[in-house]
Order: C-alpha cells, then structure tokens, then sequence
C-alpha cells in the first residue's frame, strides 16, 4: 500500500500545478485577445483593391524599392526565386542579391542563368559587414545586382545589401521564396498613405509545398501533400493572419518576418542594421526600431497588412523543422534577454508592458510551462499528490483553446482573404487545425525546449535547411 504523502509535499505539488495552468490561462488570453483583435481589425479594413486599381492609383508615386536577398546555399531554388521577383507589378525596383560565401552552386547558376559580368558600383559603408569580393550585373535586365562576399552570416548579407541598395525603402526577402507579383505594391502602400510615420511593413508568408509553381509565380495553390507542412500552414495561418494582424492595429507588432519585410532605409541604418551573428535578427531589428522612435519622441507606425503574399518553403522533415523551431526558439530568448531593460518599463509604455511582456509570456516561459504541465501534472495525478479535477481542468486547457483559435484563425483566413477555393481543402485543414493539437504541438515544445538548452550553453549553430526545391511542379 502507498504510503498517503506529506502535507509539505501535496501543497508543493498543488502550487506547481496551479503555477503551470495559471501561465496556461495567460496565454490562452493572449491568443483570445489577438484572434478578436484580428477579427475586428479586418471587419474595418476596407474591400481588398484589385492589382489593376492599385497600379492607377499608386503606380506614379510609388517611391523606388530595392529587393535584398541574402543566400546562402540556395542553389536549388534561388533562379527561380530571382525570375518571381524581376516580375513583379511594381515601377521602380531592384533586386539585389547577396551570395554570402555559399559553399554550393549558387553563384554559378545566377551567372549562367542570367549572363552576369562583374561591374564597379560605388557604395556607402553605412553598415560594416564582411568583405566584398565581387558586385556582377546582368546585360539581360538593369534590375538585377548580385553581390558575392565572404560569409558573415544572414544579417551581414542583408546589411551588405543595405549598403549596396540606393533606394529608400528596401525589402528583405529569402532566396528560397516567392512573391505574389502585386506584392510589391501592396506592401508600399502603407509608405505612400502615410509617408511620415510607417517604417516598416510586414506580409504574409504562405507555405508552398504542394502548390504548382511556373516561370517564378504561382499559378495554382493547392495543399501540400504530406502532413508535416500541412500542420504548418495552419502554424503560419495563426502566426500571421491572427498575431501579427492583432498587434499591428494596436501598433504593438515585434516581429517582421526575415522572409518577407519592407523597411525604410534610414532608420535601419540609424539603429545599426541587422545585428551581426543574432539568430533571431528579424525580431531585433523591429525591437531596436521600437526603442529609437520611442527614445527619440517620435510618432511612428510598424504595420502588418494580410495581402501582400510570399510563397516559401517548409521543412518536410522532422530534423530540418526540429532545427528551424529550436533557432527560432534561440531568437527569440536572445532578443529578450538583449533587451530585457525595456520589459515593464513605463518610459516604453505599450511596447515594454504589452510587446515585450508577450514575449515573456508565450517565448520565455511558455515552452517550459506547457512541456513542465505535460511530464508533471500526469506525473502528480498517477501519484496520488493531484486530483481528478486539477488534472481534468489542465487537460482540457491545453487542448480546447489550441483547437479553438486553431479553427477560429482558419475562419478568419477564408472569411477575409478567400485564399482556398475548393471546399476540400477547408475541410482537410480543418481536420489539421484538431489533429495537430495531438502530438505535434507538444513536439513544437519540446524543440523549443531544445533551443531553450542551446541558448543557455551559448550555442549559435545556424543549423542546415536542406531544401527539396519549390521550383518543381506539384500539381
């Protein structure tokens, strides 16, 4: 018979236990309050303009963009990206690419592809980075630059790329990814309304594995047909529709995504471009442009706008995705953690009560509530330390409201944007937006987990994307 455990010991359980589902209550209000803050946010925002309209409207006054796409051995897709963005529906870009000492093909192909010749093309140092060691040009079209230098890593490319770029407003994009060909325009039209305030614009991000893909576009969006990039169109569908809509309305946004973002120049080279060596570089920059508009009293706006689209490919393994989640995981305690001083700070007032203490809550303690509440809370139950009830109460917490704003964000998604024609498909990411909540969820954690113990040892490996190639017809 097991002997009845201690009063000291029941009590320590039933605080943990508590502790665990309180932080579990915390972030299920974080993600209500986003899932309604998004749905109000696209209730006002007006019918979502044609290409064509856009064009007469803005066409004349669009200001000049360049596009910088760091790549670091993306040999496999990185021709056909280049040919999507020298498409785009936009008057008056460049496309800049940086090879960042790739150890593949992928200088060679852009040679081939695009008959490149090495030219002399003076530049600002505003940003330091690794040493140039060649600037190529193609005969073929005046758009496109390719900048080959040592390797420094994804922020030096992308600050090699700021310095080469004469533009105002640039946009840094993944050598893997693909643009909607409107995406330009429409991720512009924040700078054109409001010139004054709006320093950085994010877009969507969609998974393109499965969909077919000619001449740089996509002509067809269809599923992907295995199931781990499915579970992630649903991941990318609460990530960008829902949280980044959300916090963009209240102006509270702290991520732009590395993959797809428009900045104006100025400020970026104001606060030091992207930190070299910093794995979540996409989040320091924002966190760093919050912090210099706010330290030097001005009114500005970091906006999120559903439309503008980039197609990129998702890991189709569970080793290339475990290290994906775990380098996330690391970015984002390192953005924290850097500064942890404008946490709860009055002089920062929405950013460092509501920006910042949303990461602590859903990136900092988060990972280690949930995956503390799967080992203990049954642990305490078996034992005998927790009841029934306690238990029962997690249990459903943890699985009703990843369900719900899972499914809530899918409604959202087809309600406003329409993305999905055929009733299939909503119903099969239906099934994924339940199915995902068991098992590959808690999986997701325990990479973070993992990137949690990478960071804490000092552990800055970048880790291989191996890419299969969204290039290839899936049709």
């Amino acid at each position: 018979m097991i002997e009845p455990w201690s009063p000291a010991i029941v009590w320590a359980a039933t605080i943990i236990a508590w502790a665990v589902i309180a932080l579990g209550l915390a972030q299920t209000t974080v993600y209500l309050a986003q899932l309604l803050l998004a749905a109000y946010a696209l209730s006002k925002r007006p019918p979502v303009a044609r290409s064509a309209l856009l064009w007469r409207r803005y066409g004349e006054v669009a200001p000049p963009i360049a596009l910088i796409v760091p790549a670091y051995n993306e040999e496999v897709n990185i021709v056909e990206s280049v040919h999507s963005m020298l498409a785009l529906e936009y008057p008056n870009f460049e496309v800049i690419v940086v090879n960042d000492g790739s150890k593949d093909a992928t200088l060679e192909r852009l040679v081939e592809a695009f008959g490149l010749r090495r030219v002399n093309r003076p530049y600002e140092e505003a940003l330091a980075h690794q040493p140039i060691r060649g600037i190529y040009s193609s005969p073929m079209t005046e758009r496109l630059f390719v900048v080959d230098k040592s390797n420094g890593g994804k922020a030096d490319a992308q600050n090699a790329g700021i310095n080469i770029c004469r533009a105002p407003i640039f946009c840094v994009i993944d050598g893997d990814s693909i643009l909607e060909p409107d995406a330009l325009m429409r991720a512009a039209q924040p700078f054109i309304d409001d010139p004054v305030r709006v320093i950085a614009v994010g877009g969507t991000i969609r998974v393109a594995n499965g969909s077919t893909i000619e001449n740089g576009r996509v002509t067809q969006i269809h599923l992907p047909r295995r199931l781990l990039p499915l579970f992630q169109v649903v991941e990318y569908l609460r990530a960008f529709l829902m949280a980044r809509l959300a916090w963009s309305r209240i102006n509270t946004l702290m991520l732009v995504s590395g993959a797809f973002g428009v900045f104006r120049r100025a400020e970026v080279v104001a606060v030091g471009g992207f930190t070299k060596g910093s794995l979540g570089e996409d989040l320091d920059l924002i966190i760093k442009l919050h912090r210099l508009m706010i330290d030097a009293g001005r009114d500005y706006r970091i906006e999120f706008i559903p439309e503008p689209v980039c197609w990129t490919e998702a890991p189709e393994s569970l080793a290339v995705l475990s290290r994906q989640r775990s380098r996330w995981q690391r970015g984002a305690l390192e953005g924290f953690f850097r500064y942890r001083s404008m946490l709860f700070r009055p002089r920062y007032g929405r950013i460092g009560f509501l920006g910042m203490g949303h990461i602590l809550i859903v990136d900092v303690l988060g990972p280690i509530a949930e995956v503390l509440g799967y080992v203990l809370m049954p642990l305490f139950w078996l034992l005998g330390i927790l009841s029934w009830h306690y238990f029962l109460a997690f249990t459903a917490l943890v699985f009703t409201y990843g369900i719900v704003i899972s499914v809530c964000s899918l409604i959202l998604e087809e309600a406003e944007l329409q993305r999905f024609p055929r009733a299939r498909d909503l119903a099969i990411l239906t099934i994924a937006a339940i199915v995902e909540n068991f098992g590959y969820r808690q999986l997701n954690n325990i990479w973070r987990i993992k990137g949690y113990w990478q960071f804490l040892r000092q552990d800055n490996n970048w880790g291989e994307m191996t890419r299969t190639g969204i290039a290839r017809k899936d049709g």
